[in-house]
């Protein structure tokens, strides 16, 4: 078992618990918010949670979205995750965004609202060249790999896709755009 690195931790609110991890194992240790807010559906909002942090040089902290406000309310985090670098030292606030398209979320004071990950994190050099080695991937970018429904082959068709979406006759990619109902509308008509 490795030995826990030490993190100074300051409350910036009196009252607000600290970081904790709610069970063994767990690699994020919970983060709440000092002041209750409700986001309507779309809005946003920057959430403080009442701590600072001094990170040992190597490190750095994420904050990243609990999976039950995902899952039940619709709440990501706008720029997740949120990176802490080892040298800020102001209260970690949290840009939560509510992406349900009819409820609105409610958050009290002291909910659990995202997870900390600290995690060690290398430096390195940049070194200018000319070209790259080459690698299998090549310059292969988003969706190169397959394996969603909604990312098309060179061919045009993809597996249960449909075969008779118009492509652009080049590259195989389907012209007008996904032949997919989105994810609002799908969840909609369910």
């Amino acid at each position: 078992m490795r030995t826990p690195v030490d993190v100074l931790i300051r409350r910036v609110h009196p009252d607000v618990p600290l970081p904790s991890y709610g069970h063994p194992g767990d690699a994020g240790a919970d983060l709440v918010t000092t002041e209750a807010a409700e986001l309507a559906p779309g809005e946003r909002a920057v959430l403080p949670t009442g701590v600072s942090i001094a990170l040992p040089d190597g490190y750095a902290a994420f904050v990243h979205p609990r999976s039950g406000l995902a899952a039940r309310c619709g709440v990501a985090l706008v720029n997740a995750p949120g990176t802490i670098d080892a040298g800020y030292r102001g209260e970690i606030k949290v840009i939560v965004v509510n992406l349900d398209p009819r409820e609105s979320v409610r958050f009290e004071r002291f909910d659990r609202i995202a997870q900390l990950v600290v995690q060690q994190v290398e430096k390195v050099r940049f070194h200018e060249v000319a070209e790259l080695p080459g690698s299998a991937r090549a310059e292969g970018g988003f969706g190169s790999t397959g394996g969603h429904a909604a990312v098309a082959d060179r061919t045009g068709a993809s597996r249960g896709a449909p075969t008779d979406v118009p492509t652009d006759g080049r590259s195989g990619v389907p012209t007008g755009g996904n032949p997919y109902v989105s994810v609002v509308s799908d969840r909609e008509g369910q």
